[in-house]
């Protein structure tokens, strides 16, 4: 089976020399839709009649804009099978409440007659930019553009290229921030700053859930930063004069459609987006680079999807455009961090974490630690008998057997799985309990095992 990508790069090498929307027959649509569902993994529940309209509705807008005269293409890429709504509302997490803030923009970066800049630079060359990773279905987008900020500086600083945790920010910034449901860098700056620091990605690994923040490893301070500051807001100039000195954390407006399928990564046709957007920041990405593509002005913008979103991961956006703003608000509330001086002594591995207490089902029996409590029985008001689904506020489906994790809420009792809302894709299997037991036997259990 021919891969996907190499038939679409098919397709649009035909409508090169061609304006013509290619018509499809139902059966190559299915077939597409059939190959898209397998190189992403999917299973075969998601062959439904709902993402197969919606998949083929987004393949006849990515048909109709490769037909016309752009300077990027379009793709089925990961979010192919989901209305606009459903994108947006999963996987951008930008929040700009800053009643709580006072901004701190500075003249360190404002861009002066007469200052001598490269014409072009990519981080990503010097060693200051980390693979792209994968925020999932989170809204953590926020974190990651944080992140990455501070693993630029620190390599430009140290010459160490550490890779960091956005779980930290997830499971621990909370007094602005809100994890999945979305943050702001310039808070995430100011925790690390408050923290003394930050701890790595392999001490404390992302899962792309909300979580308990865990002590030992907010206390692996293995970088810092001193401070931060805000890009003076509304010139591309002067942004341009800080992404030449390290990278930049920005936001952008990345709700639109376009954006949404926009995957310049076919070999020969990478390209710069100068699709329709406004300013409705949405969206925390990173400004890594910028240069100029045949003509165009760009800026090179790590995002958090993957590397089967747009050029790997990447997106080269137009730059220097009429208005004030950026293009998709990018010069709206840019932000960066400062680092002076060394990182603290590196702390070695954390400790285990805390053992947490058993879950109290009732006055006898109990589930392990960061479980769900669910009935199997009961009897009117009553529980007779207890499961336990191993995990924290799951949700009890009503077969009495299942379960589902918490970020994926709604029990599919015919299908067997878990989904985020009704008639979203985005589905896991859902998970068996097992029996509750008496009091303590978890821990004795635990307690045996340690001493063995």
């Amino acid at each position: 089976m021919a891969p996907l990508r190499l038939l679409l790069l098919l397709a649009l090498l035909s409508l090169s020399s061609s304006s013509t929307i290619p018509s499809r027959s139902e059966s190559e649509i299915r077939g597409l839709y059939e190959r898209w569902l397998a190189e992403h993994g999917k299973s075969s529940n998601s062959l439904d009649d709902q993402r197969y309209e919606i998949f083929k509705d987004n393949l006849r807008f990515i048909d109709e804009h490769n037909a016309g005269n752009h300077s990027f293409v379009l793709g089925l890429n990961r979010f192919a099978d989901l209305t606009n709504d459903e994108y947006r509302s999963t996987y951008l997490g930008l929040r700009r409440s800053r009643s709580n803030r006072i901004p701190k923009v500075s003249d360190r970066y404002r861009f002066n007659a007469g200052d001598e800049l490269p014409d072009s630079i990519d981080w990503r060359e010097l060693g200051a930019v980390a693979p792209v990773k994968d925020q999932g279905s989170c809204g953590s987008c926020w974190a990651f553009s944080t992140i990455a900020a501070v693993e630029g500086i620190n390599k430009i600083v140290t010459g160490d290229m550490i890779v960091l945790s956005e779980q930290e920010l997830v499971d621990c910034d909370t007094t602005y921030n809100m994890g999945c449901s979305g943050g702001l860098m310039d808070y995430a700056f100011e925790f690390i700053i408050n923290n003394g620091g930050i701890d790595t990605e392999d001490d404390y690994p992302y899962n792309g859930l909300d979580g308990y923040c865990d002590p030992n490893r907010r206390n692996a301070k293995v970088v810092s930063i001193d401070s931060y500051e805000d890009v003076p807001v509304n010139s591309e100039s002067a942004l341009k004069k800080a992404c030449a000195s390290q990278p930049v954390s920005v936001a952008i407006e990345g709700g639109g459609r376009l954006f949404q399928l926009y995957q310049s990564s076919i070999v020969c046709f990478q390209g710069v987006f100068t699709g329709t957007c406004g300013t409705d920041l949405d969206h925390g990405v990173t400004a890594v680079g910028y240069g100029t593509e045949k003509g165009k002005d760009y800026w090179l913008v790590r995002n958090s999807w993957g590397k089967n979103w747009g050029e790997d991961g990447y997106v080269k956006m137009e730059r220097n455009i009429k208005s004030p703003f950026g293009k998709c608000g990018i010069a709206i509330e840019p932000s960066y961090p400062i680092k002076e001086g060394p990182n603290p002594p590196n702390p070695g591995p954390s400790p285990p974490s805390p053992v947490k207490p058993e879950s109290v089902c009732d006055n006898y029996y109990s589930c392990p630690a960061s479980s769900t409590c669910c009935c199997v029985y009961d009897f009117g008001k009553l529980c007779i008998a207890w499961g336990c689904c191993p995990l924290e506020g799951a949700t009890c489906c009503e077969d009495h057997y299942s379960c589902c994790p918490a970020d994926y809420p709604i029990c599919n009792l015919k299908a067997g799985t878990c989904v985020m809302s009704k008639g979203n894709p985005l589905g896991v299997k859902a998970l068996a309990r097992t029996p509750a037991k008496p009091h303590r036997s978890y821990s004795e259990a635990e307690g045996k095992r340690a001493s063995e």
